[in-house]
């Protein structure tokens, strides 16, 4: 039988499905809402005279691009009514993605809380030149902005986001290290080691989006979030706590009676875990059994 040949927009489209899932779950933080904006992006790419286009790659970062923007605007909204902390949706990925220190360092949940203090027009164009180096020119057309406003916005973008993101040098490492730490106390229920690394304002957020049990308000201090931890050990010995690789980063899954409970990534700052996220909320919680592929 006669293998059929894929039409070139839909050969286009598979070709850089993975690139353009990346943007927008870059822009989103939610899978499920990235998933949404290819789903859109495939209905406008149908109807695109594609003898018109003269590079498909750009053609189709920029409708994802805009598509992504019109979502981002629209979350903000929901978020407002979100039950307690939102954190983004975490996901399994594979070796190749923490090998390009420079994706990782942008998928990570410390770095995509950053891009959440950004507008959404920020965000597009931090996300555009610094995680796929896109040129002003391509990301003007993608964001519906001239070259020279772009910069402006890429400058601003940057500035903002250097004043918040992690400081020093994070390797797999010193994740790995904390996220032993935190596993002797979970086994053995002795905190010591956890508090020797966790820095005096570390914040602890739990998303449980209503749905699962989580703290509703950030947890602040090395002593409340000693206090919180140590309550909930018992409870964490018995969700069979692994590691993964959840956004490029080394991470705890939880698993109760084998469905996944709890995902726990961190934040480290010159060598202090400053940040703990656990996700709860089970609609987050579906990207975690398969890697998700990702690329730039």
């Amino acid at each position: 039988m006669t293998a059929t040949t894929p039409d070139p927009a839909t050969e286009a489209f598979v070709t850089h499905r993975n690139l353009l899932f990346t943007v927008a779950y870059e822009m989103l933080g939610s899978a499920a809402d990235a998933e949404d904006v290819l789903q859109e992006t495939w209905l406008r790419w149908t109807g695109v005279d594609l003898d018109t286009v003269q590079d498909r790659r750009a053609y189709l970062v920029r409708i994802v691009t805009r598509r992504s923007l019109d979502r981002l605007r629209a979350l903000g909204r929901r978020k407002e009514s979100y039950v307690g902390p939102w954190l983004p949706e975490p996901l399994l990925t594979a070796p190749d993605v923490a090998d390009d220190i420079e994706l990782a360092e942008h998928l990570s949940m410390a770095m995509l809380l950053v891009l959440e203090t950004l507008t959404p027009i920020e965000r597009a164009v931090f996300v555009l030149r610094e995680v796929f180096d896109l040129d002003y020119e391509e990301i003007g057309e993608a964001v519906g902005r001239s070259a020279t406003a772009v910069r402006q916005l890429a400058y601003r973008a940057r500035s903002h986001v250097a004043a918040r993101r992690p400081r020093g040098v994070v390797s797999a490492a010193d994740t790995r290290a904390a996220l032993d730490a935190f596993q002797r106390a979970v086994d053995t229920g002795d905190l010591q080691h956890l508090l020797d690394i966790l820095a005096p304002d570390v914040v602890f957020l739990g998303d449980g989006g209503g749905v699962a049990q989580a703290a509703l308000v950030p947890i602040v201090g090395a002593r409340a979030v000693a206090a919180l931890l140590a309550a909930g050990l018992r409870n964490l010995a018995i969700r069979s706590p692994r590691a993964a690789s959840v956004n490029g980063h080394p991470a705890l899954v939880l698993s109760l009676d084998d469905r996944i409970d709890t995902v726990l990534a961190l934040r480290i700052d010159n060598g202090r875990i400053t940040a703990l996220y656990s996700v709860r909320n089970p609609h987050k919680l579906t990207r975690l059994e398969q890697a998700t592929p990702l690329h730039r």
